[in-house]
């Protein structure tokens, strides 16, 4: 059992009373699967450490992601089978994280054509991966490095925060003091691993994101695109319920509204007409919350339902899992999803991610 995995288990267990099966080991007939997406992914990375997609777009966005599935195979910086590839990508969002001015923090360039318009997309998802990878660096020099940057990309993180609490695909100051409910959770989730990882993150931050998505729930429990939209969206809605079981709150009120939503609106797979739109998104946080339930965590939190009516990780596992080793293309890749998605980088990172959850590789999936 990974480490730090024993502890995980036992709060699960005891916040809501889920009989833990082993649930750290991949199962077997998934893992040929796995291992082709990885090699396949490996093999996409720049020269010089970065992923990305459609020519050269979301650079800092795709390098976190995928940095994010080769660390779920159990690889680190130091040590593995994809050392490497982490380590380069580390230093290639090291090297972009911004100093001095109203970016200081910010983790990427929003002077780059290819990701002006949407910026806070990569900047959460960098917190992420080097947050994920700091508590392995033993080079002390590179380790003040992390931190100096995690620091000030968490102080950036705090300052490009809306009025209402949420984020947008810009800053506060550049984007109008606008909110989008995606873009939310991504900070959430990246201020999230920085705290694992020892950052301090200011609660009051937490606080108002939590009070932000409150508001944007809407009477049927769905999260909506933004506070002035008012569209519900399944993808967004699973977000948040990883969001909040991420900071612990498995019995939070709000997220058994948000998983009932979930239930009646996201399938179990991809196929047989199930797609909905935004499968990758929608699917790479909801994963994360059922793998957190396990098999007995919707009856412990909604008792009395019925068998048919429970959502269970066995059975969402084998019905995405099932159909994922079916679409997956023999060079080890997954498409795009129907239009909706940017690429086959993003598909496979997110794939490989949510395909290697029983690993317990890395807290923030976890805890």
């Amino acid at each position: 059992m990974k480490p730090g995995r024993s502890v995980f288990v036992l709060a699960v267990v005891l916040v809501l009373g889920v009989s833990a099966a082993r649930t750290d080991e991949v199962p077997q007939k998934y893992r040929e699967t796995i291992k082709k997406g990885l090699e396949w992914l490996a093999k996409q990375q720049h020269k010089d450490g970065h992923w990305d997609v459609q020519a050269g777009q979301y650079p800092t966005a795709m390098t976190a992601m995928a940095g994010m599935a080769l660390l779920m195979e159990g690889s680190t910086v130091r040590e593995g089978k994809y050392a490497r590839n982490i380590r380069r990508a580390a230093d290639w969002l090291m090297e972009r994280c911004q100093r001095g001015g109203n970016r200081n923090g910010l983790i990427g360039n929003p002077d780059n054509a290819n990701e002006a318009a949407r910026y806070m997309y990569g900047h959460g998802f960098g917190m992420l991966f080097l947050a994920s990878v700091f508590g392995d660096e033993e080079d002390r020099d590179r380790r003040d490095k992390l931190r100096d940057i995690l620091t000030r990309a968490v102080k950036y993180c705090a300052d490009a925060q809306s009025s209402r609490g949420g984020w947008y695909y810009t800053s506060k100051a550049e984007g109008g003091d606008n909110d989008e409910g995606s873009v939310t959770i991504t900070q959430v989730q990246g201020l999230r691993a920085a705290r694992n990882a020892g950052i301090p993150v200011p609660k009051a931050i937490i606080k108002k994101a939590h009070d932000y998505l409150k508001a944007c729930t809407s009477p049927q429990g769905a999260v909506y695109y933004s506070w002035r939209s008012k569209i519900e969206k399944p993808a967004i809605t699973a977000a948040a319920v990883a969001c909040v079981f991420n900071a612990g709150e498995y019995k939070s009120e709000l997220a058994k509204k948000w998983l009932q939503y979930c239930r009646r609106t996201i399938p179990m797979g991809l196929g047989g007409g199930g797609r909905i739109g935004h499968d990758e998104y929608t699917h790479y946080y909801y994963a994360q919350s059922l793998y957190i339930l396990g098999d007995d965590g919707w009856e412990k939190l909604f008792p009395g339902t019925p068998k048919n009516e429970r959502v269970t990780w066995s059975a969402y596992r084998t019905a995405l899992f099932d159909q994922l080793q079916k679409s997956q293309h023999a060079d080890g890749s997954w498409p795009s999803g129907g239009g909706l998605s940017v690429g086959p980088v993003y598909s496979t990172a997110i794939y490989c991610t949510i395909m290697q959850l029983d690993r317990g590789t890395l807290p923030i999936y976890m805890k």
